[in-house]
């Protein structure tokens, strides 16, 4: 099936991934007699590469579950099946792939032996007899094959641990690893065939695919530089023509200037962005859709979360503290009837989406609620005036602090933090409104900022803060966190879904806190 086969490769740095496993539990089939050790080797410019390789591997990057999308990628990288450039081609890849919400799986396969320890000196004195060099590949590259399918074959039969939907595997890879891509595709069944494939740069005429192109859905993405200096690009050009005409779904990009062996490099010029062609493609073909959106992507198309997330970004240019989400409510709801006491409670998302889920509460009471969601305690400061003191209230509640503790607006400083505090409790008591200061909730992670760490002890470390705010200037403390907390200091499923944002059943016991702490402040003299 294989005829030939003449691949450069780009030699990067190594990166190294989060998890690595054997592709098999003993000696890969095959390869029983390959006494020889793998080895690693840097260029003089600290480019690292892999060769000697007997022992096939997979680097598994899982995404963060808030950004899974149950969509699996092996990545093959290059390098002519002699030597591995496994970091432009192979590490950053996944990485770039795991921030979009794939699981990625680099597969690290076996290759010719190298009798030196200068792999790409020699390997570069081999090219100089392409004939030579194709028969010295041929019985490898059917040993890589295996290496690919058996890898593929894992990640399906592992579909629950990693997440992922088994129709949903894909495989990419460059120059000899996108080879090593159609080679596996052509030559597979079902089990092992990836579901769709991204070949990037590959040799082509090393593969006999025409009688192999499926009538099933199985699209295709090809990406290379017109200048490719193996004279890729033509044969690239038919295969996109073959899969089209056989009415597969295809893409390709033929950039004008890149060589071979571009990879995740950066180098000024428009290959420097394949990768985001790729993505968009991915999304095209639903690959990239959320397995578990957040409660306000629920419903809503790709285009209408785009076009939500710009309108946002254009008016926190225009108006960063959001005085514009209640101006005409501010104007409309006009002072407190007599009789009437009138409580606000402000904050952010929490409080937000506790007036929408619970109106009754909220207007049986008398209580407005004044919360943005996203917002920090400074931008809750700057609209303080606005969105309390002219509403004349006779109590304050705020809650603010958790999206400090995420760095929405900026690296977080806790003393910043209780220093805003500070200023909105002697505002209020300037203006003779009575306080209570509730406890930041309880939260483990973030789904919006998964990088930050160790939140639990913020939030307590705030909280203790919170607190003596109240002692030093002898106002209500409403301790949410110690009554709704988990065993892990965070909000249980139970309480909030995705582990920050309260429930019906969450909000009821908050309800019955808040009310008892307000009307206690309130018959205070």
């Amino acid at each position: 099936m294989l005829k030939k086969l003449c691949l450069l490769l780009l030699i990067c740095p190594l990166a190294y991934s989060q998890k690595t496993i054997k592709l098999y539990p003993n000696t890969a089939p095959g390869s029983e007699n390959w006494d020889w050790k793998e080895a690693e080797i840097k260029t003089p410019e600290g480019n690292t590469i892999a060769y000697n390789v007997v022992e096939p591997t997979l680097s598994i990057y899982l995404p963060e579950k808030n950004k899974a999308t149950g969509t699996a990628m092996l990545v093959a990288p290059g390098g002519a099946f002699h030597i591995l450039s496994m970091d432009s081609e192979g590490h950053q890849v996944a990485k770039m792939l795991q921030a979009k919400g794939v699981a990625a799986f680099v597969l690290k396969y076996r290759v010719v032996q190298l009798k030196t320890d200068n792999p790409f000196g020699e390997l570069m004195g081999k090219m100089k007899d392409f004939k030579k060099l194709d028969e010295e590949n041929a019985p490898v590259i059917e040993l890589a094959i295996k290496d690919a399918q058996t890898a593929l074959k894992l990640i399906r039969d592992n579909a629950n641990e990693y997440d992922i939907n088994m129709d949903k595997v894909g495989m990419m890879g460059f120059s000899a690893g996108g080879t090593l891509t159609l080679g596996t595709f052509y030559a597979s069944s079902k089990e092992t065939k990836p579901n769709f494939i991204a070949p990037i740069y590959p040799y082509v005429p090393a593969v006999d695919y025409l009688k192999n192109i499926p009538k099933e859905k199985y699209p295709i993405f090809i990406a290379l530089a017109d200048n490719d200096n193996l004279g890729f690009a033509p044969a690239n050009a038919q295969l996109y023509l073959d899969w089209h005409n056989a009415g597969q779904a295809a893409e390709m990009h033929i950039y004008e200037k890149g060589l071979h062996g571009f990879g995740m490099n950066k180098n000024k010029i428009p290959t420097d962005t394949w990768h985001e062609r790729l993505t968009d493609w991915m999304k095209l073909q639903d690959y990239l859709k959320k397995k578990y959106p957040n409660q306000w992507e629920v419903g809503k198309t790709d285009e209408q979360l785009e076009a939500e997330a710009k309108k946002n970004a254009e008016r926190e240019r225009r108006d960063w503290t959001n005085l514009g989400r209640y101006k005409d409510a501010n104007a409309k709801i006009g002072p407190p009837k007599a009789g009437k006491t009138r409580v606000v409670i402000t904050g952010d998302s929490i409080t937000d989406g506790w007036a929408y889920a619970s109106t009754d509460f909220f207007e049986n009471n008398n209580y407005v609620g004044r919360g943005i969601s996203g917002q920090t305690s400074p931008q809750t400061l700057l609209r303080f005036r606005q969105d309390v003191i002219d509403l004349k209230p006779k109590l304050v509640v705020i809650n603010i602090g958790i999206n400090d503790i995420a760095e929405n607006t900026g690296d977080y400083n806790p003393e910043f933090t209780l220093g805003n505090y500070r200023s909105m409790i002697e505002i209020a008591k300037t203006n003779k409104i009575k306080v209570v200061l509730a406890s930041v909730l309880p939260a483990y992670s973030f789904p919006w900022r998964p990088e930050i760490k160790d939140i639990p002890a913020k939030v307590i470390a705030l909280n203790e803060g919170i607190k003596k705010l109240a002692t030093e200037y002898g106002v209500s403390y409403l301790d949410y966190f110690n009554t709704l907390k988990d065993e892990r200091n965070g909000l249980s499923k139970e309480m909030a879904e995705d582990g920050v944002h309260p429930t019906k059943a969450c909000y009821a016991i908050m309800e019955k806190m808040v009310k008892t702490a307000i009307d206690k402040e309130l018959a205070k003299k």
